[in-house]
């Protein structure tokens, strides 16, 4: 229930003192002041035990006691093996600290441990654009081909209508393709800049190209800051790494950060080593990331906090080491939706909010800060960071009252179980996802499809919500079964979906009942071996079946076939297959044996029987 409408897993191969003077001012500080200092240090402890003994649910019930979970249970649960938080209050960095170890068996992870910080790379070298912007080096609003020298952005159809600029770049708004980007192993060969661009080998990722007129609508593009990276380096005629340490992570005191690729030998060996969501290491450690302004930051909380302080004290006028107020005003207003200069905003009108993500091989992370005071930084060395980390940031909003992120409370009323048998059935929304309903005894249950089970909690005989996430469904019936809805209210959103009539609706939820008895039972769907095969076999020579595919995963599958293509090749023929599960959504679990190698596949398949969704792990 986390997303409503989800973007199908796309398959990845997806010193200075004056001595005496003080000395003197210090004993006398420490007189006067110190048991106010201790109280406050008192009190900092105590939110941080709170934080780390209680993990609290998305969803509080009026009158049911707070039921919580002590992180390291849920690290231990969710096979993260680290996590480091820096803690942001009336604009400084009140706490951070690490939680964990930096590997299986190694040594803890303290405030100073290097993460690989993955999209929130973007932020960051954004206000190196803005900083030469401001300084008259570089226009937002020009052509950015009068700034490239190395390579240009090809002319076509698109770029004649309308021409790619550093703010549309920034804002994900130039019709840019190629989404994000898988690294490179360890001692791979590596890509130049200009091979990325144009999808040369070794680059693993398809040409950098506008396939869309710019700035007609928002699409997330890695390419874009690729293209970014490429001018700053044209423009300054400075590496990329020390123009960053230049202008950006030293002007804002961010000692523990470098966008060298690969990370220094001295340096590796601080770093928390990447993990699978099943709890075992990436192969050969941390992936290398040459597309350095997207995805290559190495930092930590504590230097993210403080980044995301400088940008604080700029828009409030008090510190302009980076960029001016003006310039930081600008940063942080919406562009497209909420999409800002790098940064994405969010927040009620008294309390306004920027926050980005970041997601590499291994790691996950999280920023998010008030514009005026407080502000969180969450790192993970797993990828299922992006489950503990709702999970961090909404007991840290209870615990220091945010008006955003933390849990609503919801009241729970009793309604006879029999009442709800009238919305029984399947759903569709727009996007042609379905979500169905139904009555296991006295308990409500729902699942939209390609998503576990969530069970549903009546507040009213027509309002129904979910403990899990943050999820209000309220019902309507028409004159007739097929005009009765149901609307989804989440993260602010609102969506309808409409019942489906009898037949269509018997079949998907006959699906979805069979789906959690085969999750209980653990055992595969009849044709997802079968799927599976042809999917692997389609992928690797480059001419899937998009007819055997949901559309919104053909969509995902055709922008991804270079690299997926290139994955499959490497490993060769398949030799074997062999089942290995169910997950809680219905995925089949595959361990799948190549000539080179052996890979975890997952798919699930829909109710009429084509591919919802598949992914595999590199």
């Amino acid at each position: 229930m986390a997303r409503p409408t989800p973007r199908p897993s796309p398959m990845k191969p997806f010193g200075h003192t004056a001595l005496t003077s003080f000395n003197l001012a210090l004993a006398v500080a420490s007189v006067v002041f110190g048991p106010i200092a201790f109280a406050a240090a008192a009190d900092t402890d105590r939110r941080i035990e709170h934080i780390e003994n209680g993990l609290i649910p998305a969803v509080l019930v009026r009158g049911e006691a707070v039921p919580s979970v002590h992180l390291s249970a849920r690290m231990r649960d969710l096979h993260v093996p680290g996590v480091s938080i820096a803690l942001i209050h009336h604009g400084k960095l009140e706490w951070a600290r690490g939680f964990g170890v930096t590997r299986v068996g190694g040594r803890g992870v303290t405030a100073e441990t290097l993460f690989q910080a993955a999209s929130i790379s973007k932020p960051v070298s954004t206000l190196a654009v803005l900083h030469l912007s401001q300084a008259g080096k570089l226009d937002l609003d020009a052509d950015v081909n009068q700034y490239l020298k190395t390579w240009k952005v090809p002319d076509n159809e698109f770029t004649r209508e309308a021409k790619v600029t550093l703010r549309g770049l920034l804002t994900h708004s130039a019709g840019i393709t190629v989404h994000g980007f898988a690294g490179y192993d360890a001692g791979a060969p590596v890509p130049s800049l200009v091979q990325m661009l144009n999808g040369e080998p070794p680059a693993n990722n398809r040409p950098i190209r506008v396939d869309m007129t710019p700035g007609k609508t928002w699409r997330y593009s890695g390419g874009g800051y690729v293209i970014a990276q490429q001018v700053l380096i044209d423009v300054t005629g400075i590496a990329f790494p020390k123009l960053m340490d230049d202008l950006v992570l030293g002007p804002l005191g961010m000692k523990r950060s470098t966008y060298e690729e690969p990370l220094p030998k001295e340096l590796l060996t601080q770093a928390a080593m990447p993990y699978r969501a099943d709890g075992t290491p990436v192969p050969g450690g941390p992936h290398v990331y040459p597309e350095l302004a997207p995805a290559a930051l190495w930092t930590t909380p504590s230097d993210l906090a403080r980044y995301a302080i400088g940008v604080q004290k700029a828009f409030a006028g008090t510190s302009e080491r980076v960029i001016s107020v003006g310039t930081a005003h600008a940063m942080l207003t919406p562009v497209y939706n909420q999409q800002a200069l790098g940064l994405v905003v969010g927040g009620g009108t008294a309390r306004k909010y920027f926050n980005h993500g970041g997601s590499n091989e291994g790691y996950q992370s999280y920023l998010v800060a008030y514009e005026d005071d407080d502000g969180a930084v969450i790192m993970t060395n797993s990828d299922n960071g992006h489950a503990l980390i709702p999970e961090i940031l909404r007991t840290i909003a209870h615990e220091y009252g945010w008006p955003d992120f933390a849990p609503p409370e919801r009241t729970l009323t009793a309604v006879s179980p029999q009442s709800f048998d009238r919305y029984q059935g399947a759903y569709r929304f727009a996007s042609g996802e379905t979500v169905t309903f139904w009555r296991d005894g006295s308990q409500l249950e729902s699942r939209i499809w390609g998503q576990p089970v969530v069970e549903i909690f009546p507040t009213s005989d027509q309002e129904y919500f979910t403990k899990v996430v943050d999820a209000r469904w309220v019902f309507s019936s028409g004159a007739n079964d097929t005009e009765s809805v149901a609307t989804l209210y989440q993260n602010g959103h609102e969506q309808v979906v409409k019942k489906l009539n009898d037949r269509e609706g018997r079949i998907a939820l006959d699906a979805s009942i069979g789906t959690e008895r085969r999750f209980k039972e653990q055992t595969a769907a009849s044709r997802s071996e079968e799927s599976l095969r042809r999917l692997i076999a389609g992928l690797a020579s480059g001419t899937p079946n998009y007819d055997e595919m949901s559309p919104a995963f053909a969509q995902v599958t055709r922008q991804e076939l270079t690299e997926l293509q290139q994955s499959l090749v490497r490993l060769g023929h398949v030799q074997a297959i062999s089942f290995k599960g169910v997950t809680p959504a219905g995925g089949d679990i595959y361990n799948v044996a190549f000539e080179r190698g052996a890979r975890e596949f997952r798919i699930i398949l829909e109710p009429d029987g084509r591919i919802h969704a598949a992914q595999f792990s590199p």
